[in-house]
């Protein structure tokens, strides 16, 4: 599957599987939204479940057109690899959206993966359709990261990601964000946030 790295780990025994997917939404690999993702995926693979990883500045997702498509039956007429990210979103238990701050927003490439999702908005409360949330529920992680030292940022992309969260019926989130930090693996020195990324990864499927 295009721009799809999946990870797999043997599961504990005694646990209940959950599905985790995960969404990077850097353009820089190896920066530092790129490093607290490996953390919260580290984490979670070593709690024995799988992980899959979207990688959205690689993948063919064209921005939504706003043409109504959607409207009447939920599903986008635009057909790319967003196709595959509503199928992994419906099957997911957890949902990890990773994000550097631009301009005190989600990058582009992650808000063109929420915006269409508009889809899933219009199944909800267009058509009273949701998401089930299946005997494990729902839940989100939000890991943002900025060079800014004002927490507008933070704010700002977790108003975002909260309307794609409960669109998608995760109905509970957890964000952890980190303000200036700006050079490319400059979170490596900061004092606590790779710790917080995989205790936010284990909390995640605890």
């Amino acid at each position: 599957m295009p721009g799809v790295q999946v990870k797999k780990t043997g599961l504990q025994k005694g646990r209940l599987s959950v599905k985790i997917l995960a969404f990077h939404g850097s353009p820089r690999i190896g920066g530092n939204t790129d490093e607290l993702l490996k953390e919260t995926v580290r984490a979670v693979g070593e709690a024995g479940h799988e992980t899959q990883v979207f990688k959205l500045n690689s993948m063919d997702i064209k921005p939504c057109q706003n043409c109504g498509g959607c409207d009447e039956t939920g599903v986008c007429v635009v057909q790319d690899d967003m196709d595959e990210v509503y199928d992994a979103i419906r099957g997911a238990d957890r949902i990890i959206l990773a994000s550097p701050i631009f301009f005190f927003a989600l990058s582009a490439q992650t808000k063109k993966m929420i915006d269409r999702c508009q889809a899933f908005w219009c199944e909800k409360y267009l058509l009273k359709r949701t998401i089930p949330e299946g005997s494990s529920g729902r839940k989100g992680l939000l890991i943002l990261v900025g060079g800014m030292k004002k927490d507008i940022g933070i704010k700002c992309g977790e108003t975002t990601a909260k309307a794609f969260f409960r669109t998608v019926s995760v109905s509970q989130h957890e964000t952890i964000g980190f303000l200036g930090v700006d050079a490319k693996g400059a979170i490596l020195d900061h004092p606590t946030a790779l710790r917080d990324a995989y205790e936010a990864g284990g909390k995640l499927v605890s």
